[in-house]
Parts: structure tokens; C-alpha cells; sequence
């Protein structure tokens, strides 16, 4: 019987204090609320915003031509009305192109067509939409919070077609024990380790090491405070945010090499078990402290 995952203390008090009176109600407007800037943004000011549009844009002139055909092949990327720009006649956020790039990396290692494939933390579904809008994946199971199921499960068919929905398979936690008897060609987790408390990303990834043939992360390569932006230290959710993951090093997420440093503690820490291969990693833009790298087994 494999372990079954408990909701974290972060999480805990984001769910009963911050998501109590934020949580949308419909799609209108979530991704560019209160509610989305916990888990995909920072709440950006009237500059920030801005600066947001600007990297928007940016990103889009370095696509690669792969790269704009899976972004063009995702339908519905205006729902819930991101924060986002027009490119080449499409509505593109970051939230699109961050997904194009983990499909990229992923694809440059697995051969996505036919796979079964499980993903821990999926938010609102952004990579699940990127993956099923351009391969033909035989299965896509989610494990999440109840409150995240709750949006993914209403935003995903709005977005793909009802045979690319039916492929989806949506587990809470208190049902992953159930999964035991399941194997997957490619388990996913994407900025969400980060954010558990150390002993259940532990058994996630021995879960993966023992259901799983292939394994992609993408998260943080380890913790940050800036003093201008959170000046009090004693911050619950901020101290709930440096005591979580396994990688919980200060860092300084504005010096490349600092990053770079980490990053080999990084793909240390996530190889799921000694038999286990890292066949790539690199750096996961656009954010200067986030790491990803691609496992293999045997």
C-alpha cells in the first residue's frame, strides 16, 4: 500500500485563510484575480503589469517555430481572462508559454504519442491543456487539492475537445492510495514540490521511482526573501514558504551563478532513486531561479 498524502501546512493556511474569500466562483476573471496570482503570479502592480505584457512579448519574438504551432494548437488560451497580449493574431499569456517550453523539453526526451501520464499538482491545468492540445496521449491523470480539482475540472473542457477531455482522470488526495496498482510512462510535477512539506515530497518521488518510467519537475532551485517586498520576517505564510520542499537553501535568485550552484543540488534532490538517470536539465525560463531536468529510469 503506497503512502497517502496529507494537505500541507502552507497550504493549510492558504486554504483557510487566503482562498476562503477568493476562491472564483466561475471563470470570469480568475486567472488575472487574487485567487491566480498565489498560485501562478505575483500580484503585479500598475508597473509591474506592464513589465509583465513587456516579457509577454519578448517570449513571443524568441519562439521557435515548433514552438508557435503547439501555442497556436491550444485553444481557448482567453479564458479566464489572463493577463496577455496579441501576437500574430493569437492571445498569448505566460501561463501558454511557460507550457510550450516544459512541452518542448518534455518532448525532446519521451515520445509523448500513446504515454500514460500522471501529474502531482497540476494548478488550473495549463501543461495538461499544452499536452492533450498536441499529442496524443492515451491517459492524463491529475492528483490534487479538492480546491484545485474543483478548477481544473471546470476549466479544462472549456479548452479542449470533449475526446481530449475524456482522456483525464481528476484524483484528490485521499484517493491516490488508490493508484498503487497503476504504472505511467511519465509522472509531471511543475512548481508545486516547492510548496509540500519535505516528507511527502519524499514519498512522492518514490512513488514515482516505483510506478513511473520517466520523470519531469520543474521548481524552484531553493528559497528567497527580499526584505523590500515582504520587510516582515516574521510573516507566517512567509516562514510557512521557507520551511517547505527539499531544496530550502537561500539563495540569491538575481545571480546567475548562485543559480547555477543550486541547480546541481537541484537535480540531485529530485532524481526519484539511485537507478534513476538525469538524461537533461536546464535552466527553467523565464524565471531566473527556477531549474528543470528530465529522469529516467534505469
Amino acid at each position: 500500500m503506497i503512502f497517502k498524502p496529507t494537505l500541507g501546512r502552507q497550504w493549510q493556511a492558504l486554504v483557510e485563510g487566503h482562498y476562503r474569500n477568493t476562491t472564483p466562483t466561475d471563470l470570469a476573471g480568475f486567472k488575472s484575480s487574487a485567487f491566480n496570482n498565489k498560485i501562478t503570479l505575483w500580484d503585479p502592480e500598475t508597473n509591474g503589469l506592464r513589465y509583465l505584457l513587456e516579457l509577454i512579448v519578448n517570449l513571443c519574438r524568441q519562439l521557435t517555430p515548433k514552438e508557435w504551432a503547439y501555442l497556436s494548437a491550444m485553444r481557448g488560451k482567453e479564458i479566464g481572462e489572463p493577463h496577455s497580449v496579441r501576437f500574430r493574431g493569437e492571445t498569448v499569456c505566460l501561463d501558454s508559454l511557460q507550457a510550450v517550453f516544459e512541452l518542448c523539453f518534455i518532448g525532446d526526451h519521451i515520445g509523448l504519442d500513446g504515454s500514460r501520464i500522471i501529474e502531482i499538482g497540476a494548478g488550473y491545468g495549463r501543461t495538461c491543456h499544452a499536452l492533450l492540445s498536441n499529442k496524443d496521449i492515451a491517459s492524463y491523470t491529475i492528483v490534487d487539492i479538492p480546491l484545485m480539482l474543483g478548477i481544473a475540472s471546470r476549466y479544462l473542457p472549456q479548452v479542449l475537445t470533449e475526446d481530449q477531455f475524456d482522456k483525464i482522470c481528476f484524483v484528490p488526495l485521499e484517493d491516490f492510495p488508490a493508484l498503487d496498482s497503476e504504472h505511467f510512462d511519465l509522472c509531471i510535477n511543475i512548481d508545486s514540490f516547492a510548496e509540500m512539506e519535505e516528507e511527502v515530497v519524499l514519498n512522492y518521488l518514490e512513488f514515482v521511482a516505483t510506478h513511473c518510467s520517466n520523470f519531469y519537475t520543474k521548481n524552484p532551485t531553493g528559497k528567497y526573501w527580499d526584505k523590500k517586498l515582504s520587510p516582515d520576517a516574521a510573516n507566517e505564510g512567509l516562514q510557512l514558504a521557507l520551511a517547505s520542499g527539499i531544496l530550502r537553501d537561500m539563495i540569491d535568485i538575481h545571480d546567475e551563478q548562485s543559480v547555477e550552484q543550486q541547480a546541481k543540488k537541484f537535480v540531485q534532490a529530485y532524481r526519484p532513486a539511485a537507478d534513476w538517470h538525469c538524461a537533461a536539465d536546464a535552466w527553467g525560463r523565464p524565471w531566473s531561479y527556477f531549474w528543470q531536468a528530465f529522469y529516467a529510469k534505469g
